[in-house]
């Protein structure tokens, strides 16, 4: 049987939800179990935040950009390892993304080279339209310093917190409700799911009204469709929605679950040279969407690629830790500032499975093949 990297892990109450919006006969894209579940992810939040439900995590960085006031030649400052989908919408606005190096302290965006590239571009007159951060693999980034950096040089801050639904930073905020804007997705893989979608995050309620007409083809007030401005088809479906509202149910179990994982993990690799787990910052709480573990060859005999292959071998899915983007191929001879921690990282570091569903038995042969594999290096 395979062992998945995160597949969806299901409450039992989502098909409760579906039938009510089935015997309403909302099942058009919006509807009550919509409305509820902005709702109930705004609650869960807290912090006087709205939500807005939208298809992808992507499409709500879209919005968040083009609400942010990111134009054609802007440049948008990103945290180079991410998924794919939090940087393509700032070419959507044809804007340049910059790439940020991490943290070897945290793996997360490094506020130290942030700080310094920050200055050096107000002195120059250079400085980025908005900085996105990314909550890297459930862990939320050092919220309060660069909040503090994007108000000192006027720099719009929209956080990306796809993977960290769930999390909290250092000093117990809840990830989702930092900076101007935050994102979410509820992704097939992530810790909980709609199936597909995703959903922006703000306190600013005058932008979450304007987010929601431009996601529903920025149509204007009036008898007939009226456009004032352009718009997209990027909302929520009302179906979908009900899911969240199921898996919302079991967000908090979800992330236990996945930080129970991670301990797992930890403990059974307690001192074996080579080998080095995400850290996590005194104070903050990860998700621990996925378990991040380094494997250096030189100290524990195996590289990454040996690994995973492996791992695939026996039908365990394992994945590396995202690819940085100022090394993709469609980024190349973009800005990057940074010391080369994430490619370090990516050359070493690997994605362990890590579902909420996961078995104590499956995750202790994922344990026991890599532990054979290291002692037979």
């Amino acid at each position: 049987m395979r062992i998945w990297l995160s597949k969806p892990h299901m409450s039992g109450t989502e098909q409760a939800y579906i039938a009510q919006a089935f015997e309403s006969n909302f099942i058009a894209p919006l509807g009550p179990q919509l409305n509820a579940f902005e709702d109930c992810v705004a609650t869960y939040l807290g912090g006087d935040v709205g939500c807005v439900g939208l298809s992808s995590g992507s499409a709500a960085l879209h919005l968040a950009l083009r609400l942010a006031g990111v134009e054609a030649g802007d440049d948008v400052w990103v945290c180079s390892m991410t998924f794919a989908g939090g940087v393509f919408p700032v070419l959507y606005q044809n804007a340049r993304p910059v790439f940020i190096d991490l943290s070897a302290d945290s793996w997360t965006i490094c506020v130290e080279t942030l700080e310094a590239h920050l200055k050096a571009a107000n002195d120059t007159n250079t400085l980025p339209k908005a900085l996105v951060p990314t909550d890297l693999y459930g862990q939320s980034v050092e919220m309060e310093p660069i909040e503090r950096l994007c108000a000192q040089y006027g720099v719009k801050l929209i956080v990306d917190s796809a993977e960290s639904l769930g999390a909290r930073d250092a000093s117990g905020r809840a990830c989702g409700t930092g900076g101007d804007a935050a994102i979410l997705s509820f992704n097939g893989n992530k810790i909980i799911t709609t199936g597909g979608g995703g959903m922006l995050v703000s306190r600013d309620h005058e932008m979450l009204e304007e987010a929601r007409k431009l996601s529903t083809q920025a149509r204007d007030p009036a008898p007939h469709y009226e456009h004032s401005t352009y718009g997209y088809n990027y909302r929520l479906g009302n179906v979908p929605a009900a899911i969240g509202l199921g898996q919302m149910e079991v967000l908090d179990e979800r992330v236990t679950a996945r930080r129970a994982v991670f301990d797992r993990y930890v403990g059974a690799f307690a001192g074996q040279a080579g080998v080095t787990f995400m850290p996590e910052p005194d104070g903050a709480y990860s998700s621990h969407w996925l378990t991040a573990v380094s494997f250096d060859p030189n100290a524990c005999g195996r590289s990454r690629e040996d690994i995973r292959q492996m791992l695939m071998e026996h039908k365990i899915e394992a994945r590396p830790l995202w690819k940085p983007m100022h090394m993709q191929p469609v980024f190349e001879g973009t800005l990057y500032y940074g010391q080369g921690v994430d490619e370090g990282l990516f050359e070493t570091g690997l994605c362990l499975p890590s579902g909420s569903d996961m078995t104590v038995t499956e995750q202790g042969e994922v344990i026991d093949r890599i532990a054979e594999f290291l002692k037979a290096a």
